[in-house]
């Protein structure tokens, strides 16, 4: 994403030896800004599930979906993106500034090369801002200047959390980390997330998310966690979830092309389609 602003401590070195999150998501989108360690984890899991790229650009275009209901149709003007990744089409603040020019967005990652975008990439939007930091330092991040200067917690904040808790290990304890942010937010705030999804049903989905699971972990990436519907559900915990679709029978938490999509689905989502949920809810 382009910014105005950077602030924290920017890493020094890009190990081009250990596959990134970042790049090897960027891989899937089809993007440049990639390494031979990374484009080797991406064909691990597209020789499994080839559905996967053109689910990362679903996964973007939910992302696009839920910013412009944010800005535009409920009026919330401050964006905070954790873990926001490398520049692609259609970042947060690119949206959500076209819904409404004086929306503030502030990006947080810890990847050197995002951060080292995050340097290059400077323009003049003095409402877009990049900081370095660890999300699993909430309490860090959100005391840190970038954020209380740029950010008002005392209007309504939209949270994203997009592919960012399935790279944190059970030991982290994530649903500490989700609720620690929640705790900050003031009320009529929203909460945006996306994570990898095991059905843990003994299914040919669940075997495939168990697989898929293993060759990211045992790959220089080494992190990737498929967790139960329950277990993301809870994540959600003390909000109240919007619905995802007109169709009430579909559950609020839900797969990522059902959420309020742009027209009737052209086919049923199979093999990984099926194995990343998202959720949208409001802090009351």
């Amino acid at each position: 994403m382009a910014v105005s602003g950077r602030e924290g401590m920017l890493p020094t070195r890009i190990d081009t030896h250990v596959a990134s999150i970042a790049r090897v998501y960027d891989c899937f989108l089809g993007g440049k800004d990639n390494y031979a360690v990374d484009r080797e984890v991406h064909q691990r899991i597209m020789d499994i599930a080839p559905e996967a790229g053109p689910l990362a650009r679903d996964c973007r275009r939910w992302l696009g979906r839920v910013i412009r209901y944010l800005a535009n149709t409920v009026g919330i003007d401050q964006f905070l993106d954790l873990g926001s990744g490398l520049p692609t089409a259609e970042n947060t603040h690119q949206v959500a500034q076209r819904m409404n020019r004086d929306a503030v967005v502030v990006y947080v990652d810890n990847d050197p090369i995002v951060a080292a975008h995050g340097r290059a990439l400077l323009v003049e939007n003095e409402r877009t801002h990049f900081l370095v930091a660890d999300l699993r330092e909430s309490r860090d991040l959100l005391w840190h200047p970038a954020v209380t200067r740029r950010l008002d917690f005392e209007r309504p904040v939209a949270l994203l959390q997009c592919c960012t808790l399935h790279h944190l290990e059970d030991d982290d304890r994530p649903r500490e980390i989700m609720a620690a942010y929640i705790d900050a937010l003031p009320t009529g705030s929203y909460v945006a997330l996306t994570h990898f999804y095991d059905p843990a049903d003994r299914s040919a989905l669940s075997a495939l998310a168990q697989e898929i699971e293993r060759r990211f972990r045992t790959s220089s990436m080494g992190t990737s966690r498929f967790r139960t519907r329950q277990e993301i559900e809870a994540y959600f915990d003390g909000l109240e979830l919007v619905p995802a679709s007109p169709d009430s029978d579909l559950p609020p938490v839900g797969l990522v092309r059902d959420w309020w999509p742009e027209g009737p689905r052209q086919r049923e989502p199979h093999g990984m389609e099926n194995l990343i949920l998202c959720g949208l809810a409001r802090k009351p």
